[in-house]
């Protein structure tokens, strides 16, 4: 094992293999090189076979099965003593091509699309350590480095895991949103829809808007490349089934029966305890949500990522008496860091500005808002 191993990444002109370049060469300082067809200049195959000490297969999930088996054929044994991973999100069938060749083995699924961020830092990474002994420190040293939260698990187990956690979200998001363009001739789009919004109502359409802005071929592969998926979704027509009949009948046995089975028995099953710290992660983002529709705001982006830099921020406005009600972190498209400031009711608003020109004038921040 290299103590500064070369990486290789099948797959590197991908949208998750763009994220691990650059990662590996800004946050681990490593050399880095990859192959893929939609990049002519990208190394050849058996560039990575002969100098890769590190192999990363970064691919379409329906491809990386038999782009893993071909890639052990080139490699004819060579990769003995090296590390494979893959970071697909279904884990069994890249896993088990892996170990048909004599690397140690690991799978990765990042529960993420490709950040904007530098790090996973705040996300979680499934990690399935299939045959793994002499790189197991060096892992460790990527697993730090990304800064996620890390779970192990078996190939299997995460597979059976994945049909509830993203196929199960994601069919029944898509669902609703075929249900939101069959009302549209009736009701109106989304936009007239939205002025009626619970906080339920806009976390699903968010989660529907996130779905359908990202590359569909990985949605269709969730469900179509995990057999615990079509299970999965006989169990979810079943409970929705069950709740239309108890609607048609409509009479006090069936409301009764749904009261016991679809609100009791389920509220006993998770618990009080699950029930409470969930409840208050909604009500938190809830908070969030009326906060970031809050108008009397302005929005600030701090060029200088350094220690102090927000201090400086919030001390423009204790200068000028402007009181904060919230503040509010995030990430552009283009990864920049903004905040966005929320005021208290009545705050004035010459005040407002004069804060807003002095951050502008003094290069603390840029106001992007107001």
């Amino acid at each position: 094992m290299s103590a500064a191993p070369v990486v290789g990444i099948v797959g590197s002109a991908g949208a998750y293999g763009r994220w691990l370049r650059g990662f590996l060469q800004q946050r681990m300082g490593l050399e880095v090189i990859g192959h893929d067809p939609a990049d002519p200049h990208s190394d050849d195959p058996e560039v990575l076979l002969q100098r890769a000490d590190v192999l990363i297969f970064s691919a379409p999930i329906r491809h990386t099965p038999a782009l893993i088996a071909d890639y052990v054929a080139r490699s004819a044994g060579r990769e003995a003593g090296r590390l494979w991973l893959d970071v697909t999100s279904v884990k069994s069938a890249p896993v088990a091509a892996m170990l048909a060749s004599q690397a140690e083995v690991v799978g990765l699924h990042p529960m993420t699309a490709p950040p904007k961020a530098p790090t996973l830092k705040g996300r979680v990474m499934v990690v399935c350590e299939a045959r793994l002994a002499r790189w197991q420190p060096w892992l460790a040293q990527l697993c730090a480095a990304l800064e996620a939260e890390c779970v192990r698990a078996t190939p299997a187990h995460h597979d059976q895991v994945m049909a509830l956690v993203q196929a199960m979200v994601h069919a029944t998001h898509l669902a609703q949103a075929g249900v939101l363009r069959e009302y549209a001739p009736l009701l109106g789009a989304l936009p007239a829809l939205m002025p009626y919004r619970s906080a339920s109502f806009e976390l699903d359409t968010a989660i529907i808007a996130r779905i359908l802005s990202l590359n569909p071929a990985i949605y269709e592969d969730i469900q179509f490349g995990n057999p615990h998926v079509a299970p999965m979704l006989d169990r979810l027509l079943a409970q929705l089934q069950q709740l239309r009949q108890q609607v048609g009948q409509g009479d006090d046995a069936a409301r009764a029966a749904f009261r016991q089975q679809m609100l009791l028995d389920n509220r006993d099953s998770q618990g009080e305890a699950v029930l409470a710290e969930g409840n208050y992660t909604f009500e938190r983002v809830g908070y969030l949500l009326a906060d970031l529709t809050e108008r009397n705001a302005i929005s600030v982006h701090l060029p200088e990522d350094r220690p102090g830099s927000l201090r400086e921020l919030l001390h423009v406005f204790e200068r000028h008496a402007v009181s904060l009600a919230s503040i509010h972190s995030s990430r552009t498209p283009a990864g920049e860091v903004h905040f966005r400031v929320g005021f208290i009711a009545g705050s004035d608003p010459t005040a407002l500005l004069a804060a807003a020109g002095e951050i502008d004038a003094s290069g603390i921040g840029r106001v992007l808002s107001r």
